[in-house]
């Protein structure tokens, strides 16, 4: 396998064998590597020495289901810290297939310069971004899949990179015309235009697979990985993630207490019953939407939905669980079509819908706006694309629009808008918010699925879960696995070493992989460690730890200590 390197200060690429240190490392596993190894820590997130790493992982390109994943990362600039995002798609397997263990973006282009990254077999050249700067996502890829083919990949930001705003996410391309799978998290949209990068444009690879060192060995573990997802009631083609997707747990979230409601000052949405998964597929279906197709090449698990209007016209694929707790109840919304709306622009725009609807929730209790009212909210978020001071201080995310606004109950940890679930009534996630090295991130670490192992409300266990899941989440980021797909593994981790060393030819053993991933985390707090960040900064919002929660009433009352011993034992 080999690096792609691109210098943008000096508009120039080259190719590198893989060094020793990152042969064993894929995703977001390799991202932490080659940050503590070539990223100063205290760096500017958005400054010349920051890089901005793409990488594939460890088992991308090799037809495993769920293992299409590309993983895209870097100095975060709202956290400040490491962070990782991953997107479905069909950019992790293009790359897989390359043999391209990552590209690694650094410098800076000249200021009001955009340029195109062409990946085509094993050339790459820098183009310039023609009529293709200043466009939204949609658009951006229209126009390269029109210049370099209908199967080519892109990767792009919209208005909300170039401008270099710190909710900005980053787009890739999908198979049957995808427009919207997101890596979303952490800025790094702002990163890759803070380059001067619009996009990646991957021509599909033809005629060509990966190496195999141990070709039954690596056949008999994917298949059997890939038929016990088949069989699992929850993602078989009769489980509630097929047929809902990730808007099926809708309604529990909603019952436990924990869905944010209102800028997170309620656990309980009065509107939820039009937001579930169940109705999203009702109306999809009814109007000639789809439901139940993949986000990437072979997934076995297909939990992607297409949610059209009332004429049959797509408004956005997929509408996800995160974004209708974010950009639905949290700002007072409960009907669909208004939140597929929004979701579509942040889209377009190229922005986080976690972290965006963070913001909004912000600026409506500020009274910028006003809760449940669409109008309101709508011309909002537009002035985001519009550039706007307004627009451009919501595209900066949760934490920045608190303090402008003067407010302080701002849902954010590690300087990064919580997910669709409120911690003080889903405390394990409290914990992985409060002490992940990747921020508030849900999918570092998600306690909601062991809500009846350890009770959420409690506080006994929650550090323990935490760190276990986290272990899980760094696992499944850096083979490229959707987060999904991990029963299998858990119950086996015998499934994944064969995998690897069918693959690889590594001979290693679940020790081995347990360190691995244990690695991951060790690396990742180690350059946050040099980066500045202290106990400090992994906590929960005050707000959240002295304001009551309806309707269980609670408060995040973790211990400091907890916090603070997480990671004692890994």
């Amino acid at each position: 396998m080999k690096l792609l390197r691109v210098d943008m200060s000096q508009s120039k690429v080259w190719w590198e064998p893989v060094p020793p240190i990152y042969e064993h490392l894929g995703g977001r596993a390799l991202i932490a590597k080659i940050l503590l190894e070539e990223v100063p820590p205290t760096c500017e997130p958005l400054g010349p020495l920051n890089k901005l790493i793409y990488a594939p992982g460890l088992l991308g390109g090799c037809g495993v289901t769920t293992a299409g994943r590309l993983s895209v990362g870097g100095k975060s600039p709202l956290t400040k810290g490491v962070k990782e995002a991953n997107a479905g798609g069909t950019a992790g397997d293009a790359l897989g297939k390359l043999g391209i263990k990552a590209v690694v973006i650094e410098g800076r282009a000249p200021q009001g310069s955009w340029s195109i990254l062409h990946i085509h077999n094993d050339s790459a050249e820098i183009l310039p971004a023609g009529g293709a700067q200043g466009l939204g996502t949609y658009a951006t890829s229209d126009v390269l899949q029109e210049r370099h083919g209908a199967s080519s990949t892109v990767i792009s930001i919209g208005q909300a990179g170039e401008m270099r705003l710190g909710g900005a996410g980053i787009c890739v391309t999908g198979e049957g015309g995808q427009r919207s799978n997101h890596a979303a998290r952490g800025g790094l949209g702002a990163v890759m235009g803070s380059k001067g990068l619009k996009a990646i444009v991957i021509d599909k690879p033809v005629g060509m697979s990966v190496p195999l060192a141990d070709a039954d060995l690596f056949r008999t573990a994917a298949r059997t990985f890939a038929q016990k997802i088949i069989n699992d009631p929850k993602l078989g083609t009769q489980g509630s993630q097929h047929l809902y997707g990730t808007a099926s747990i809708v309604a529990a979230v909603n019952e436990m207490g924990s869905l944010p409601t209102r800028n997170f000052s309620n656990g309980n949405f009065e509107g939820a019953d039009t937001l579930r998964g169940e109705y999203l597929r009702e109306v999809t279906l009814s109007r000639g939407g789809e439901a139940g197709t993949r986000c990437m090449p072979g997934c076995v698990i297909a939990c992607r939905n297409v949610y059209v209007d009332t004429s049959g016209k797509p408004i956005v694929g997929t509408l996800q669980f995160e974004t209708i707790a974010l950009l639905g109840s949290n700002l007072g919304l409960g009907n669909l079509d208004e939140v597929a709306q929004l979701n579509r622009m942040c889209n377009d725009f190229g922005l986080d819908t976690i972290e965006t609807g963070a913001a909004l929730g912000v600026a409506l209790e500020a009274g910028v706006g006003k809760f449940g009212d669409f109008e309101s909210i709508q011309k909002l978020l537009a002035q985001v694309g519009e550039g706007t001071a307004l627009g451009r201080l919501i595209g900066n995310g949760a934490v920045v629009t608190g303090k402008v606004l003067g407010i302080n109950r701002v849902p954010a940890a590690v300087g990064q808008g919580m997910p669709g679930y409120d911690p003080r009534s889903l405390k394990g996630n409290g914990v992985t918010y409060a002490t992940s090295p990747q921020g508030a991130d849900h999918t570092a670490g998600n306690a909601f699925g062991a809500r009846k192992e350890v009770n959420p409300l409690g506080i006994q266990g929650q550090k323990e879960l935490s760190l276990r899941l986290q272990i899980i989440a760094a696992m499944l980021d850096s083979t490229g696995l959707c987060l999904f797909a991990r029963p299998p593994i858990i119950a086996s981790p015998q499934l994944m070493v064969d995998m690897l060393n069918g693959r690889y030819g590594w001979g290693w053993t679940t020790e081995d992989y347990d360190r691995a991933n244990r690695d991951v985390l060790r690396m990742e707090l180690e350059f946050n460690r040099a980066a500045g960040l202290t106990s400090a900064n992994y906590r929960i919002p005050e707000f959240m730890c002295e304001e009551p929660l309806p309707p269980h009433n609670v408060t995040f009352d973790v211990p400091d200590t907890d916090l603070d011993s997480v990671f004692e034992t890994l």
